[in-house]
């Protein structure tokens, strides 16, 4: 259904390179994102009160454009076999089955390449929570972390935003390290929140169409949706992506539910960043203004319609949101208080809740009292 090699083979044959720096100078980065990861690491548990469980540590690995991408495919591979496995299943059922899977493959594979080829010169870094839990890593050696999960920082484009911000470089990498260890702290301090996003995605998954024809006509609706939208509604509507729209009322229901935890997580790196940062990163006040800036005006005209395309500019939403939950519920019942939000997944935020913090406070402490 998927043909990953030519995935990767297209998006590092399309991916941009990434800015020119000398072999010193691209090891002395590497070594210095290796040690601020590993500062963060204390930085975030402290503020945070999370301490990761034993036996639940996870690889950080700094990585290269092309790194990310066979990080990435590997992740897709993992979520979404269950899916391809029914639509392989489903397919070589029909006549000329085989022959259209493999068409298809090639031109998805060709079609998710280019995806991540834009993508790969964007991000800055990732906790890769679906990585297979034993398998090749970009740097070329293995993992057997519990879980699978790694934290990827994407050194080249590191350096290319903090010579873009024209910002101190020590002080962004570090900056850029407190956001991303917030994430691997989440996931093994808290456990049972892969699993719990797991259990999401495949049930979002498990309701997909695996008829292509409907598939196809769910498309032709949401093209005609965007066609005849108004522009000038979209903040107002939400302005669902194209991948929104095509979606079943089941699955809107699960989006509705990961939206929230993804908004959570994500604010909540945003605020332990700024929490910490004062007094670890000198410049910290200057790094926030000029990022802030920087993900407001966003980019080419391109880069803003393919953000909308694939629902990025949600993702953006989520750390504005998100953060603003955060900070109100820590201003409430402080950080003990905050951190009940770990406790099990129906003590997580719904998506009114994220917009309604005191909601979430009167829902979760009243309970607990």
């Amino acid at each position: 259904m998927v043909d990953w090699n030519l995935a990767v083979a297209t998006a590092t044959r399309l991916v941009r390179p990434g800015p020119e720096v000398s072999r010193d100078e691209a090891r002395a980065v590497v070594a210095e994102l290796r040690r601020h990861a590993k500062a963060s690491e204390e930085h975030v548990r402290g503020f945070t009160r999370l301490g990761t469980e034993e036996g639940h540590d996870t690889p950080v690995l700094v990585v290269d454009r092309p790194g990310w991408i066979r990080a990435n495919v590997a992740g897709f591979r993992e979520i979404l076999r269950p899916l391809l496995d029914k639509m392989q299943e489903r397919r070589g059922t029909s006549p000329g089955g085989a022959v259209m899977g493999a068409v298809g493959g090639k031109v998805t594979g060709v079609e998710l390449g280019m995806l991540l080829s834009f993508l790969a010169s964007r991000v800055l870094g990732q906790y890769e929570t679906f990585a297979p839990a034993t398998g090749d890593l970009p740097s070329g050696g293995s993992s057997d972390a519990p879980g699978g999960g790694r934290l990827l920082l994407v050194a080249p484009n590191i350096v290319h935003v903090e010579r873009e911000l024209d910002v101190d470089p020590h002080d962004f990498r570090l900056w850029v390290c407190l956001h991303e260890e917030t994430h691997r702290t989440q996931f093994t301090a808290v456990p049972w929140l892969r699993d719990h996003l797991e259990g999401e995605i495949q049930s979002f998954l498990q309701e997909t169409d695996v008829d292509p024809m409907t598939v196809l006509e769910r498309v032709r609706e949401a093209a005609q949706t965007l066609a005849g939208g108004r522009p000038e509604a979209e903040e107002d509507d939400g302005g669902r992506s194209l991948v929104e729209i095509v979606q079943t009322p089941a699955q809107r229901e699960i989006l509705s539910r990961l939206t929230a935890v993804m908004s959570l997580l994500e604010g909540h790196a945003d605020y332990v960043m700024d929490g910490v940062g004062p007094s670890v990163v000198p410049t910290v006040g200057e790094i926030r203004e000029k990022f802030q800036q920087r993900r407001a005006k966003g980019a080419s005209r391109l880069d803003l319609a393919l953000r909308k395309l694939l629902g990025l500019d949600a993702k953006l939403r989520q750390y504005r949101d998100g953060e603003r939950f955060v900070r109100a519920v820590v201003d409430e019942v402080g950080m003990d208080g905050f951190n009940r939000v770990w406790t099990s997944p129906n003590t997580l935020p719904t998506k009114s809740e994220i917009a309604k913090p005191a909601d979430w406070v009167a829902r979760v402490h009243r309970r607990a009292e």
